[in-house]
C-alpha cells in the first residue's frame, strides 16, 4: 500500500496543520494500522503548549489510539487484517536489561509514538508487530482508545504495591485522577480521598467511586487525618505535576507511607526530602508514568469487562480536520474528562 494520508502535524507550539503526508509502508515485522480513535492526554497538551518534547517538532503527536489492521509486513504472523487492535506506544530494543524487566522507558534506544517520533493523529501508523494487541470486536473504539491511559494508572498501582484496605489520597481529579480513583475502587483501597480545585471534577470522582472529595486545599490535611484515625494516608498519588503538590504529599502520608510520583513536572524540579525522617519512618517514593507490556493487557481486560465507567471519557470527539479546535477548547471543557479525535465511524 502506497500513496498519501491525512495527518495533523504540530508545526510549532500551539499550531496544527492538517497535511497530506506519505502513508507509511510497514517493514519487516511491522503492522500498518488504520486509526479509528485517538485520545488527547495531558502529555499531548504539554507538547501542544511547547512545554515538553518541543525539540521534536514538527511532528505528528498522538499515542492513545486504537484502530484496525490494514496491512501486515513481511514475517508477521498471528495477526489478522481487519481485526481491531490497541498498541503499546513504548518502543524499546527488546533485548537490553531494562526491556527484559519491562522498564522500557529506561532502554537506551527507547522511542515513544507521538512523543519522540510521529504518532497517531493520522489516518495510518506503522508499528512493530510485537506491540500490537488484538482487541475484542464488541468493544467500541472510544473505549478501546482508553487502554493506554488506563495502563499508565495500572502501572502506578503496581509500582506502589497498592492493595485492598489501604487508604489512598489522589491529588488531582482530572481524567487520570478519575481513572486512579476507579482502579483503586476495583482493587479495594479504602478510604479513597480525592482532591482538586474543581468542584465539578471532585463531584465526578465521587460518582466514580471516591469515598471523600475535597475542593478546598486548606481542609485537605485535616480531612485525610480524620479519615485515617490521625495517621495519614498509606499512599498519596500526585497526578497533576505541581511541585507544591508533591511537597504537600509528604505531609499527607503516614509514617511508613508511600508517595506515588505520577504527574509530570517541568524539567529540573526538585522535592526536598528530610533524609533522617525518611529513614526512621521508612517512608518511600517511586515514580511511574507510562503503561507498557503487561499493564496494557491488564488495562484492556478491565475495559473489556466493564470495570471502568467510561461515559465521561467518550462523549467529546472531533474529526481530524478540527483538531486545532479540540486542543484550543480543551481547558474550557472540564466536564469532558477525555477528548478524542475520530478518524473512522
Amino acid at each position: 500500500m502506497t500513496g498519501t494520508m491525512r495527518a495533523a502535524v504540530l508545526v510549532k507550539p500551539g499550531q496544527f496543520e492538517v497535511q497530506d503526508v506519505p502513508r507509511p509502508v510497514p517493514g519487516r515485522d511491522e503492522v500498518l494500522i488504520r486509526i479509528s480513535r485517538v485520545g488527547i492526554c495531558g502529555t499531548d497538551m504539554h507538547i501542544f503548549n511547547g512545554h515538553y518534547a518541543a525539540e521534536n517538532l514538527p511532528m505528528i503527536p498522538g499515542h492513545e489510539f486504537t484502530g484496525t489492521i490494514a496491512e501486515l509486513g513481511q514475517g508477521v504472523t498471528g495477526l489478522t487484517i481487519g481485526a481491531p487492535v490497541v498498541v503499546d506506544m513504548n518502543i524499546g530494543c527488546g533485548t537490553c536489561y531494562w526491556c527484559r524487566r519491562n522498564e522500557i522507558l529506561n532502554c537506551p534506544n527507547m522511542q515513544q509514538m507521538g512523543i519522540t517520533m510521529d504518532g497517531a493523529f493520522a489516518e495510518y501508523i506503522s508499528v512493530p508487530a510485537r506491540l500490537v494487541i488484538p482487541a475484542p470486536g464488541d468493544v467500541s473504539a472510544g473505549v478501546l482508545a482508553l487502554t493506554e491511559p488506563l495502563a499508565c494508572v495500572v502501572r502506578c498501582a503496581r509500582k506502589a504495591n497498592i492493595s485492598f484496605g489501604q487508604s489512598v489520597v489522589v491529588l488531582g481529579a482530572g481524567p487520570i485522577g478519575n481513572l486512579h480513583v476507579q482502579l483503586l475502587r476495583t482493587i479495594g483501597a479504602a478510604p479513597i480521598i480525592v482532591a482538586d480545585l474543581s468542584e465539578e471534577r471532585v463531584k465526578m470522582a465521587l460518582e466514580a467511586g471516591a469515598d471523600v472529595g475535597v475542593s478546598d486545599p486548606t481542609k485537605l490535611k485535616d480531612t485525610v487525618l480524620h479519615h485515617t484515625d490521625g495517621r495519614g494516608a498509606d499512599v498519596v498519588i500526585e497526578s497533576v505535576g505541581l511541585p507544591a503538590l508533591y511537597q504537600q504529599a509528604t505531609r499527607l502520608i503516614r509514617k511508613g507511607g508511600h508517595i506515588a510520583a505520577f504527574g509530570i513536572t517541568g524539567a529540573g524540579e526538585t522535592l526536598p526530602v528530610d533524609i533522617l525522617q525518611t529513614i526512621l519512618q521508612e517512608n518511600s517514593i517511586k515514580g511511574s508514568v507510562a503503561g507498557m507490556g503487561q499493564d496494557m493487557h491488564d488495562a484492556l481486560t478491565l475495559l473489556t469487562y466493564g470495570r471502568i465507567k467510561t461515559c465521561h471519557f467518550t462523549g467529546a470527539s472531533y474529526p481530524l480536520d478540527r483538531i486545532q479546535a479540540a486542543f484550543d477548547s480543551f481547558v474550557d471543557r472540564p466536564q469532558d474528562l477525555k477528548t478524542q479525535i475520530a478518524l473512522t465511524d
